[in-house]
């Protein structure tokens, strides 16, 4: 394949994939377990329920389940992968990496497979490594996997972060096509000088796994909500905004706008920064399934493509964000060749 060949396929999703656990629980259900209501979690969150995963269910099977979805629907088989990345803040064990665990367990054994870990933000930053991977000719076909089993890193016992998250995967497989403009613009940014406001301090380098860290509880959680909800809305704007930019277009010849999904009152302050009308754009399944960190952008994708939200044809704004900080913004022309 020539380089000029290569340069004219744009880089698509041709095919996705989720997977929820079986248990719901639901804000009545926290309410037994912190002091908390279900007009406290609704009012400040937009969550009235989520998924948590099974005892012994791993992050890698929920991984593994999304991913055999997301080849049907694409209509390949697992030996038609050349890259699997998993992202994930939760994966199985520090290593071999979650995305090894995937590939055995689907046969996918041409591919090579790791790990990214980029917060909520992970899904896209994976997105648009297999984009260029595929863009310089390297690969033909990456499998991209947010997945989370955040219940294993959630303290329970503190009220005002147990009520958010949920478990569950989505996968999105990429490959370069001749429908459509596939993946038109992309932009990721960071800032490390803000990783103390959402983190989990225990298990590694810094502070490894002893007695006295679990008395402390630095092995779940910890986020200092009012700062992480201004850089959100702040961050996830301009990322949106500068993509737009980039492609000449505005927030009108956007069709859907898939936001991760953090917080009701986050999502709503995005949309009202783009404009009065653009809630309506906003797919939400948030009240569902709360915060899936990774997961929550391609499992939400997922569903407004199985629901028909998302046609082809269709210019689709991604926005995410997460601790790091991590965020970014993708712009991309709805094509999966069906």
């Amino acid at each position: 394949m020539s380089k000029s060949e290569r340069e004219v396929k744009p880089v698509r999703i041709i095919g996705t994939g989720s997977y929820l656990p079986e248990r719901v629980l639901t804000n009545a259900d926290l309410e037994k377990m912190v002091d908390t209501s279900d007009e406290w979690i609704r009012t400040r969150t937009g969550i009235r329920e989520r998924r948590i995963a099974a005892d012994g269910e791993a992050t890698s099977d929920m991984a593994t389940a999304a991913a055999l979805r997301a080849l049907e629907e694409a209509k390949l088989t697992a030996e038609d992968l050349d890259m699997i990345v998993v992202a994930t803040v939760t994966p199985d064990m520090p290593f071999p990496a979650t995305a090894c665990f995937v590939q055995d367990r689907i046969g996918a054994r041409k591919a090579f497979c790791f790990d990214l870990e980029a917060a909520c933000s992970g899904f896209l930053y994976g997105v648009e490594t297999a984009r260029r991977f595929i863009e310089c000719g390297a690969i033909r076909t990456a499998l991209v996997i947010g997945a989370e089993k955040l219940s294993c890193v959630t303290d329970w016992a503190d009220r005002s972060t147990c009520v958010l998250f949920g478990d569950g995967a989505g996968a999105a497989v990429l490959s370069a096509g001749n429908h459509g403009r596939g993946i038109i613009a992309t932009m990721l940014g960071s800032d490390g000088g803000l990783t103390g406001l959402l983190n989990i301090p225990g298990g590694g380098s810094r502070f490894p796994a002893t007695a006295q860290s679990i008395d402390r509880r630095l092995h779940f959680m910890k986020m200092t909500g009012n700062e992480v909800f201004k850089h959100a809305v702040r961050c996830m704007c301009d990322a949106g905004t500068r993509v737009l930019e980039q492609s000449g277009m505005t927030i009108d010849d956007v069709a859907c706008v898939i936001p991760h999904q953090a917080n009701m009152r986050i999502i709503r302050a995005i949309a009202r920064r783009f404009g009065h009308h653009c809630m309506k754009k906003f797919y939400v399944n948030l009240e569902r399934v709360g915060n899936m960190s990774a997961a929550s952008v391609p499992v939400a994708l997922d569903e407004a493509v199985r629901e028909g939200v998302i046609k082809n044809g269709d210019v689709v704004l991604f926005i995410v964000f997460g601790g790091g900080f991590t965020w970014g913004a993708a712009l991309m022309e709805w094509n999966n060749g069906k």
